[in-house]
């Protein structure tokens, strides 16, 4: 769960891998962490900070967000369903606003799906 998302929701789930979800509860249960604790506290200005600065040592401008919108295409070139982008790695309601961020394809990146999708 996350408390008071950028989306100005009061909570938002974010969904993960069934393995790492069950290593995060038996670490919570076993440092006997409170519901108020902070599994990871980190804030975005602290994430974006160390992002853009390790960027900066290997003289690329990088943020967090290129981050987020990077593993969204990477999972829409690999065939990963748009709903699912959208729900599970965007987060978004509305699929209009992951084909936006997601932009157009070229049409090389249309012939090789036709291509996939008629077996060749």
């Amino acid at each position: 769960m996350i408390q008071e998302p950028k989306s100005g929701k009061d909570i938002e789930v974010a969904f993960m891998p069934e393995h790492i979800a069950t290593r995060l509860t038996e670490y919570i249960q076993n440092s006997q962490m409170s519901t108020d604790d902070r599994v990871f506290p980190l804030s975005y200005t602290t994430v974006r900070n160390l992002v853009v600065g390790l960027g900066k040592k290997m003289n690329v401008k990088i943020s967090p967000h290129d981050l987020r919108r990077h593993s969204a295409t990477y999972a829409s070139r690999n065939g990963v369903p748009l709903e699912i982008i959208s729900k599970v790695i965007l987060r978004y309601q509305d699929l209009k606003t992951t084909q936006i961020y997601l932009g157009k394809i070229s049409d090389t990146e249309a012939i090789r799906w036709m291509d996939i999708l008629h077996g060749r």
